[in-house]
C-alpha cells in the first residue's frame, strides 16, 4: 500500500459523548471489514420497506397507474373480491421488486468498492473510508472519493450507521469528517446522492450544511434489471445534495 502523504492511519477525533462513552472516528482497518459490510448491508436492506411503502406517496404517477389498473380490472371482471385484493397485490409487488433491486445493488456494491475497501478507498490520497467506533465496536461508516473529472468535488458515499446507535450524533460526526477531508484536500465542493425517503436522512444532511440542488425521478439503481414489471413496481427519486466548501471553510475550521 502506497504512502498516503503522511496521513495518520490511526487518526482519531473526540466526538459527542453518549453518556460516559465517547465516539471516535478513525480510518478503516482490515479487521473492520466484517462489521463495515454488515452495517452497510443492514442499512441497505432497510431501504426495502422505505422504497416500497413510504416512497409510494412521493410518486403520484405510480398511484395513478395503480388506480387506472384497478378501474380497468373492475370494468373487465366486475368481481369485487378481486378488485379488493388489488391494493394488496400492488403493495406486495412493490415490496418484492424493491427487495430484488436492492439485493442487486448490494451485489453490485460488494463486487466493487465494498468488497475491496482497501483497494478502492485506502490506496490513494484522494479517497478514504472512515469508521465510527464506540467502546471498541464499529458503529458506523462513511467514505469520500474524488471522481474522475469531478471539477474539484469530493463525493460522500456509503454513509451507514448501526441502527442501535442512531440519533446519537454519529452521522453528524462522520459527515463532518468528510467535510474536513475536503478542506484538507483543497476540494471546492462536497456532493452526495440519496434515494432515501426517510426525513431523518435528509435532516442529517441539511444539519451538516448540505442543500438539495436537484432531484432525478425514475433513477436507475445500479444492479436493477429494468424489466417491465420492475419499472411498474419499483420507482425511486435520487436527491442530489451539495456543500460549498469555500463558503463554509471558516465554519469548518471553527469546529476543530
Amino acid at each position: 500500500m502506497e504512502n498516503r502523504g503522511g496521513r495518520n492511519r490511526v487518526q482519531k477525533e473526540q466526538k459527542p459523548k453518549l453518556g460516559l462513552q465517547t465516539v471516535t472516528v478513525r480510518e478503516f482497518e482490515p479487521g473492520d471489514k466484517p462489521e463495515v459490510q454488515r452495517i452497510f448491508s443492514e442499512g441497505m436492506m432497510e431501504m426495502v420497506p422505505d422504497t416500497a411503502f413510504r416512497g409510494l406517496r412521493h410518486h403520484p404517477e405510480s398511484i395513478l397507474l395503480y388506480i387506472t389498473l384497478t378501474i380497468l380490472c373492475s370494468v373487465m371482471t366486475m368481481c369485487w373480491w378481486v378488485i379488493g385484493l388489488l391494493p394488496v397485490f400492488f403493495l406486495c409487488g412493490r415490496y418484492f421488486y424493491s427487495l430484488r433491486v436492492i439485493h442487486g445493488f448490494l451485489e453490485h456494491a460488494m463486487s466493487r468498492d465494498m468488497g475491496d475497501i482497501e483497494g478502492f478507498y485506502m490506496n490513494t490520497s484522494d479517497s478514504c473510508l472512515w469508521v465510527a467506533v464506540l467502546e471498541g465496536k464499529v458503529v458506523g461508516l462513511v467514505a469520500a472519493v474524488s471522481p474522475t473529472k469531478s471539477n474539484g468535488a469530493v463525493e460522500l458515499q456509503r454513509m451507514s450507521i448501526d441502527r442501535r446507535f442512531r440519533r446519537c450524533g454519529v452521522g453528524v460526526v462522520l459527515g463532518r469528517k468528510v467535510l474536513e477531508f475536503a478542506v484538507s484536500q483543497g476540494n471546492s465542493t462536497v456532493v452526495l446522492g440519496t434515494t432515501a425517503y426517510k426525513q431523518t436522512v435528509h435532516r442529517l444532511y441539511q444539519r451538516l450544511g448540505f442543500r438539495c440542488v436537484g432531484v432525478t425521478n425514475g433513477f436507475v439503481t445500479p444492479g436493477s434489471r429494468q424489466s417491465l414489471l420492475e419499472r411498474i413496481f419499483y420507482r425511486v427519486r435520487y436527491n442530489h445534495y451539495s456543500f460549498d466548501v469555500q463558503n463554509s471553510r471558516t465554519a469548518l475550521n471553527g469546529q476543530h
